[in-house]
């Protein structure tokens, strides 16, 4: 399996999502419901971005607290490389290895990408349209993952607006 660079990843936080604020090298073109829609012109590239509702941290089974940067579920569109409806993650920490997506009865791999930290983790390319029709039929998106010190991490994210954010950044890098 191949992973194409990420190049999202360039991007900063900056403008306000789903409640909260943080950056892009795109701007934010809309909202809907707990995910928004940016666009950046060059090269062009539109993506919904969305934060969790909820996330638990465990250590050994126990609950614990732990630090973590950002984390976010990404979709993203580049027409210039043939890129539609890739599903990323954003984990805020190192990743261990395979992160488990399941949405509703569906589940799906992603995986830690090279660099970067490896925090982040990306549907293998053949399952990314069936991630999304998923997504949109689904209520809320959970994510399982492991750090590289051990710490198990479970995020949920809701799917309220996903389809309308969907189709609105489909729609904005056709």
């Amino acid at each position: 399996m191949i992973f194409k660079p990420w190049k999202p990843l360039a991007f900063c936080i900056a403008a306000a999502c789903a409640g909260q604020a943080f950056a892009q090298s795109g701007d934010r073109a809309a909202a809907h419901d707990d995910w928004s829609v940016f666009v950046a012109a060059t090269p062009k590239e539109c993506y919904i971005v969305s934060q969790p509702t909820k996330s638990v941290a465990r250590r050994g089974g126990k609950p614990t607290e732990v630090q973590r940067g950002d984390i976010r579920l990404f979709v993203s569109f580049r027409p210039d490389d043939n890129v539609s409806n890739e599903v990323s993650f954003s984990a805020g920490y190192p990743l261990k290895d395979t992160v488990s997506m399941t949405v509703g009865a569906d589940s799906f791999n992603l995986i830690p990408g090279q660099g970067d930290g490896g925090e982040w983790a990306w549907t293998d390319p053949s399952d990314d349209s069936r991630a999304v029709a998923a997504m949109r039929r689904g209520v809320t998106a959970v994510l399982k993952g492991t750090s590289t010190r051990g710490t198990d991490t479970e995020d949920t994210f809701s799917l309220s607006g996903f389809t309308a954010a969907i189709e609105d950044a489909a729609a904005r890098c056709r």
